[in-house]
C-alpha cells in the first residue's frame, strides 16, 4: 500500500474531505465531517481505521499488521501496517468497513443530507 493509492481510494468515496486537524503530517479523511481514516505524511507506512471492536480483537490475533490503533481509543481504532502480512486489497477492504462504520453511526437525516446510504 502506498499513500496516493490510499488517498485516491478515499476520496472517491461519497462526501469525504481530507483535513489536516492535529498537525501538518497526520491527513485525516472524513465522511460528513465524522473520521474514518489516519495517515502520517511523512511516514506513509501505516494507517488508522475506525473497527467494530469484537471485530477488532479478531483481526489483531490474526494479522501481525494490525494492532491497536497508535494514539486512538484502542478499542474502536486499529493500525494497520502496509508492509506486513496484509495485501492491499486487505486493507481496502478494512477502509470500507471503517468508512461504513461511521456512516452507520450518523443520523438518517445527516446521511440523507449528504446523499449516503
Amino acid at each position: 500500500m502506498n499513500i496516493e493509492l490510499l488517498r485516491d481510494y478515499c476520496l472517491q468515496k461519497t462526501a469525504v474531505s481530507e483535513h489536516f486537524p492535529f498537525d501538518d503530517d497526520t491527513l485525516v479523511f472524513k465522511v460528513a465531517g465524522k473520521m474514518f481514516c489516519l495517515i502520517s505524511i511523512k511516514e506513509p507506512d501505516s494507517c488508522n481505521l475506525k473497527c467494530d471492536p469484537e471485530e477488532a480483537i479478531q483481526l489483531r490475533e490474526n494479522f501481525e499488521a494490525i494492532k491497536p490503533g497508535y494514539h486512538m481509543d484502542k478499542k474502536h481504532w486499529n493500525t494497520v501496517y502496509f508492509q506486513s502480512d496484509v495485501t492491499d486489497d486487505f486493507i481496502l477492504k478494512l477502509v470500507d468497513q471503517s468508512y461504513q462504520l461511521v456512516i452507520a453511526k450518523m443520523s438518517k437525516k445527516l446521511r440523507a443530507e449528504f446523499g449516503l446510504s
